[in-house]
This record gives structure tokens, sequence and C-alpha cells, in this order.
């Protein structure tokens, strides 16, 4: 079974095989025992699409560079999920971001000259392989059963989601309101040393006030505003994130700590 081209994979991909009903007739999906892939993951992908839900739960930032992508954030540090147990599953009921839902399928290339796209997915998940119990990707048709149908459609409108993600960020390059992130988070018992995140951005709310009246109100039609506030709402669960990671006690606690930083 050949793999697709990897140059370099995706978060919590550690290989990829294009599923195909010669090599995988007798593969099935059996039963996922919690989300290790994601116990340590601080940031996870986030489609424009998903603001609205995502907000009420994560803080929303976008990724420092050329390239800014949104993201949630599970936790404020790197390695830190604050809403995962020890046994790798979600703490509580929060909305789970597409992104980590399409695990370990994804639609990828497998030329770099080709325009379509593959189902792949991760062989090294333990749930999928040949077994006997299990839901089956081909029928004894070779056909792809519904449950594969269902895989292949999540993906393609993950993928639609993307460019429409790609079309929000390249908007808001263009209105130019992105800043480089900070934010200070002070303890009680501390108040002189605060803590201190940066290596985000996020939307500047002096510049998005500043903007004329028929941009506002060009954003308002598309969808765009109520977007970017989500965004700004959320950015108010950081001191909730903060919190969290302190219960569990994975926050910097000496006064000469070095000042946090979301990378």
């Amino acid at each position: 079974m050949a793999s697709a081209p990897q140059p370099q994979l995706p978060l919590f991909y550690k290989d990829l095989l294009p599923l195909n009903s010669r090599d995988h007739s007798d593969w099935k999906v059996g039963t996922a025992e919690g989300a290790a892939f994601l116990a340590q993951t601080h940031a996870v992908p986030l489609t424009s699409d998903e603001f609205i839900d995502a907000q009420r739960n994560y803080p929303i930032v976008f990724t420092a560079g050329d390239n800014p992508l949104p993201i949630a954030l599970f936790g404020l540090n790197e390695g830190v999920n604050t809403f995962m147990d020890e046994n790798n599953k979600l703490t509580s009921q929060v909305y789970v971001p597409a992104y980590v839902r399409r695990y370990p399928f994804m639609l990828a290339r497998l030329r770099p000259d080709a325009d379509d796209l593959s189902l792949c997915f991760d062989p090294t998940v333990d749930f999928i392989s040949k077994r006997d119990e299990g839901i089956a990707f081909f029928n004894d048709k070779a056909e792809p059963t519904e449950y594969t149908q269902g895989v292949l459609e999540f993906c393609r409108r993950f993928e639609e989601a993307g460019q429409r993600t790609k079309a929000f960020m390249d908007e808001l390059a263009k209105l130019d309101i992105l800043m480089d992130g900070e934010i200070a988070i002070t303890r009680n018992d501390k108040p002189d040393t605060p803590f201190v995140y940066r290596g985000f951005r996020m939307v500047d709310e002096a510049k998005l006030r500043e903007l004329p009246i028929e941009t506002l109100d060009a954003l308002n039609k598309n969808g765009m505003l109520i977007l970017i506030h989500a965004h700004l709402f959320s950015l108010n669960l950081m001191r909730t994130l903060f919190e969290r990671q302190m219960a569990l006690g994975k926050v910097p606690v000496s006064q000469t700590a070095p000042q946090g930083a979301l990378n």
C-alpha cells in the first residue's frame, strides 16, 4: 500500500494512506477509546464557520506569522490541554472543532501536480485495521459503504469551510486590522507579577472602530462582522482558561516564572 506524499504532515497525523477498495476491502473501523492524539494539544485549527459555536468554550485567536490562521485554545501553554482527563477523554460538554472530528481522515493530493483530492487516513490509529468487528469501508461489491460516503462528505465540507476561512483571513489582511496580541493575567495573591501571554494575533478593536461606515456595513452584510465580534468576545475566556490551568497545577507559580507563550 503506497503512502500519500507527505513532506510535512498536519497536526495529529503520523502517516497517510489513500483509502481504496483494493487494499482496504477487509478493513473496518472499530471504537476509539479516548482521544490520546489531542491530550497534549493546546491549540487546534478552527474554520471561520465554527466561530459562533467555539467562542462559547474557547478563546479564538490567530497564529503569528505572515499567514495567520484561526485557532481555538484548549490551554495557554505548549502541551497543556485543560479539557482532557487522565483517560484522554473530554472532561466537559464542549464544542469539538471539526479538525478534531475529522481525524484520522482527510482529503489529500496523491501527487503534487494533481488537482483531485483523495480520501486518506492515518493508519497508525489503533481502531482502523483488518478486523472482524467494526464498520466496513466497502461492501461486497467493492463500493463505499454509507459510513465511508459520510466520511468523504464531511471531509469535503471541511475543505469548503477551509476555503471560506481563507477568504475571511484574506479580508482581515486587506482591512489591516490584525495586531500582535498580548494578554496579561494577574493573580489575586500576586498582583505585581502578571502572567503575560504573547505569540498570537488578534483583531485591533481601535482599528475596527475606525473603519468607514460603508466598510462596516459591508462586513455586516457578508457575515464577517459577527465572526469578528465572536473572536473578540471569546478573548474574555483567557482568564477562565488560566484558572483551569491553575486548578490542574499547570501554570507557573513562581514570581520569577518566565512569561507564557502561545506557540
